[in-house]
């Protein structure tokens, strides 16, 4: 066997570990409020989450186009292999830094900042600074400023409708409508982070010379990162659901239903209409945030979620520096 098919293999595996992690590590943007408020047992959750991650794979093939043919390009042989190996292990690196704190950093942006940094200092790839400008750094920006305000005026809306009922039957209606939302917010999850994992499998196919389109997804690799994600959600990240569901602010049901179905739908549009590879975590801690405010500013606790954004600014720029570290050590490997 080539050269190249034992690389492409060790791509696929790699990619197939980061799909478990960003599984595990992300499984709260789509269940830490339904916890939390109790709406949901943690496992019935979990389980929940892992369907829709099922489901939202095979819906969310524009996003893995952008991140196959739409960020680097790189030349047919080994060593781009070896660039695309070294940016999931530097993605790898910072998901499990981020889980072991407990911080609801972006899979995503750990994701792109790998293959970035690993694409920097290689030669022959090139960087698409325009469409990472256009398709990860202001959606980056945009995508949390829109949760913000949008979970601040859907829970505004949720209060004025329901000012005259009585709070404990409310409660329970809630509940049940957070079955819905936290079923939307993980198909959600699915749409957008299975569809990366099937990106960088078909960047590394294409890269291997084992198929000629950077668009085409065969069904095996809906079918494997669809799978894994479902896995690694299933297994749970309970320090990131504590963050979550816990430390930024007390949620009920209301608020978990607002902030829910807010960044359901932002997922939705972006992987639908935009084809914009967007941080599912950024996204729901944004949209819980605006929600919380409406109760008033310091029912946020804004230390947590300052030590939230702080790692979010650091995870494009440390992925991409773990990614760099990894191809240098590797090189004479791929070479």
């Amino acid at each position: 066997m080539s050269p190249e098919f034992f690389a492409a293999l060790a791509v696929i595996l790699a990619a197939m570990v980061f799909d478990y992690t960003n599984g595990f590590h992300d499984a709260a943007n789509a269940i830490a409020t339904s916890v939390s408020t109790r709406a949901l047992t943690p496992r019935v959750a979990l389980g929940v989450a892992a369907v829709g991650n099922l489901v939202g794979a095979f819906l969310g093939q524009g996003v893995a186009e952008t991140v196959g043919k739409g960020l680097v390009s790189l030349p047919p042989g080994v060593n781009s292999l070896g660039i695309v190996f070294a940016g999931v292990l530097g993605a790898i690196g910072w998901n499990l830094t981020t889980w072991y704190f407990g911080l609801p950093s972006s899979s995503s942006h750990a994701l792109f900042g790998g293959l970035v940094g690993a694409t920097l200092f290689a030669s022959g790839g090139t960087i698409h600074w325009t469409t990472i400008l256009e398709k990860v750094i202001i959606p980056m920006v945009l995508s949390p400023m829109v949760g913000i305000v949008m979970g601040f005026l859907v829970m505004l809306g949720v209060l004025w409708a329901f000012r005259h009922g009585q709070p404990g039957r409310l409660n329970r209606g809630f509940r049940v409508a957070q079955s819905c939302s936290a079923a939307a917010m993980a198909v959600g999850h699915g749409m957008q982070d299975a569809a990366k994992t099937m990106g960088i499998i078909v960047l590394a196919l294409y890269t291997g010379g084992f198929q000629d389109s950077r668009t085409h997804i065969p069904w095996w690799v809906f079918f494997t990162s669809a799978t894994v994600l479902a896995l690694g959600t299933y297994s749970g990240g309970w320090r990131i659901i504590r963050t979550l569901g816990r430390r930024v602010i007390d949620l009920g049901p209301p608020e978990g239903f607002a902030a829910e179905t807010v960044a359901s739908s932002v997922l939705y549009f972006n992987a639908l209409v935009l084809h914009a590879p967007i941080s599912t975590t950024h996204t729901i801690t944004s949209a819980i945030m605006g929600v919380g405010s409406t109760k008033r500013l310091s029912s946020v606790r804004w230390g947590v979620a300052g030590n939230i954004v702080a790692a979010w600014i650091l995870t494009f720029p440390a992925a991409a520096a773990f990614a760099s570290a990894v191809y240098f050590l590797l090189r004479p490997v791929f070479s």
